[in-house]
């Protein structure tokens, strides 16, 4: 398949050979390091002709970057989500995949290595456990819906979602009526007290292997937006570098950047931040640590690592594990503790019932 090429294109070089000192002062392209988990099918990169095959309409955004090699602008929220529903479609066979506008876009290959590694946490001596045998709860599942869609179709997990926002919840609920094997697996509760995160959730008696949850890391809507806004003008200046662009000649939405990150509130931040959220979390799981066995959180800063630990010990967490996970340039972490006994994990299956 045939893609135009990129608007922002290589800055053009001299005619003629080049000189030894230019040859040396030539940039050498790096090596692509492969970091997603070993399981993740995004580790190659995107095959275009696939994605385009399947989702046609997503070939309006594709372009050929300076390499030769179709891509997208990734500052580009419509761009963005367009390539999220052609992977789902053609990667996990999950239909009708959308968002409202302004609701958070996830990353396909950095959100299902969560789950590959909530996979790694809950094997039994080396087998990773797939089917409806295994229930998870996802906390603040968001309009996009992402952990329960991927963990359904990849593993085969029963889940429960829960959010704030009745909207999110709706629009979860629509793409699962489009795909029966989502449907027949996922429910969704919305959580009617914004300051729980278990409670009014989790039901008497009811028991889950594992919850997952990727907390609002911004203390504030101003934080957010600044956050975003950086995220935006990086991706700009990385163009301006790759492309030898000057402020002359960069177009107006590269010198200024709008704020294409969509994320509602609950999605993007809470009072206190990553840190409290994470707190509340902990707090709040002590009441209900015999019916789960294991907790998790992403954790995107490491200073905020040590403060749950301390919190951990002081309410007897008695495993706790940090999994770290490079995407890139970019490490995240995830935080996994129970209260069950080791020697008890293995009798899991036959205590939840």
């Amino acid at each position: 398949m045939t893609y135009p090429k990129s608007r922002v294109g290589r800055a053009k070089q001299p005619t003629g050979k080049r000189s030894p000192t230019a040859q040396k002062k030539a940039p050498q392209k790096k090596a692509i390091i492969k970091t997603l988990h070993p399981r993740n099918v995004h580790q190659h990169g995107y095959d275009f002709d696939k994605l385009v095959s399947v989702m046609p309409s997503l070939a309006t955004f594709v372009r050929l970057n300076p390499y030769g090699n179709p891509s997208i602008d990734f500052a580009d929220p419509q761009a963005v989500k367009a390539l999220n529903a052609a992977l789902l479609l053609s990667e996990y066979k999950i239909n009708a995949w959308d968002i409202p506008s302004g609701y958070l876009c996830p990353p396909v290959p950095g959100r299902v290595d969560y789950l590959h590694y909530i996979a790694d946490l809950l094997a039994l001596k080396g087998q990773i456990k797939r089917g409806a045998g295994i229930r998870a709860l996802d906390i603040g599942t968001g309009a996009n819906g992402i952990y329960p869609l991927l963990g359904i179709t990849a593993y085969g997990w029963q889940f429960v979602a829960s959010d704030i926002d009745p909207v999110s919840i709706d629009n979860v609920a629509y793409i699962a009526k489009q795909n029966p094997d989502i449907a027949a697996n996922l429910q969704l509760r919305l959580q009617p007290n914004p300051q729980a995160i278990f409670s009014g959730i989790i039901a008497k008696n009811e028991r889950f292997d594992v919850t997952m949850c990727n907390p609002p890391f911004h203390r504030s809507l101003a934080e957010a937006s600044a956050g975003t806004l950086r995220k935006v003008t990086n991706l700009a200046k990385s163009q301006q570098q790759k492309h030898g662009k000057t402020s002359a000649n960069l177009t107006a939405a590269q010198t200024h950047p709008k704020l294409n990150f969509g994320g509602q509130k609950a999605e993007l931040w809470c009072d206190g931040g990553e840190k409290q959220f994470l707190a509340n979390m902990i707090n709040q799981s002590k009441a209900f640590g015999s019916q789960v066995l294991w907790f998790t959180s992403l954790v995107s800063k490491s200073d905020n690592l040590k403060p749950c630990y301390q919190l951990l010990k002081q309410i007897h967490a008695v495993e706790v594990k940090t999994i770290e996970m490079a995407q890139g340039n970019k490490v995240t972490r995830i935080l996994a503790w129970s209260f069950i006994p080791t020697q008890l994990h293995l009798q899991w299956g036959q205590l939840r019932g």
